[in-house]
């Protein structure tokens, strides 16, 4: 027979101590699982950005520089001479419809119809960048032309001056 020293709570403690260390051993080895493929799929997402970033021209490595996220005053003034303004367009116009109606200026690089930040309805006017100067003056020729039913304002956009607003 073999004799024990130890009492029946003791006995009780280290059979229940042993068992814990092979749970606490489970619950390490899956967190130990789950944290490698959370480090695999974070360097798959970096892998990821990387490609996106560089198929949309966008650099990322500290050497290099990324383009501008905002044109320059420069290029606003130049995007500016080669835009019109569209006064009294119907609110139900869709950028698509405007760009039908002013196809036959030339080249169209973008329309951008105006809507309130509160509300999101359209403000009633618009502005449609050309991908060239002439383009400006033909568009401007289409002033006081029926759009929707609605005799349209065309005028060269102008540039803003800073400082020149109407307030204060």
């Amino acid at each position: 027979a073999v004799v024990s020293t130890q009492s029946t709570g003791e006995q009780f403690e280290t059979l229940n101590d042993t068992m814990n260390d092979s749970v606490d051993d489970a619950e390490l080895e899956a967190i130990k699982a789950r944290m490698k493929e959370m480090e695999e799929e974070a360097e798959k997402l970096k892998e990821l950005q990387a490609e996106t970033e560089k198929t949309m021209g966008m650099a990322t490595s500290p050497g290099t520089t990324a383009p501008a996220a905002f044109p320059t005053p420069e290029e606003k003034e130049e995007a500016d001479k080669r835009s019109v303004y569209v006064g009294n367009v119907d609110y139900s116009s869709t950028a698509k419809e405007l760009e039908q109606h002013f196809r036959g200026c030339g080249t169209i690089n973008r329309v951008t119809i105006l809507c309130d930040k509160f509300t999101g309805s359209p403000k009633g006017f618009a502005y449609i960048e050309f991908s060239d100067t002439t383009s400006v003056e033909a568009a401007v020729a289409l002033h006081e032309s029926l759009f929707k039913g609605r005799q349209i304002k065309v005028s060269a956009k102008r540039t803003n001056q800073p400082g020149m607003g109407s307030r204060g």
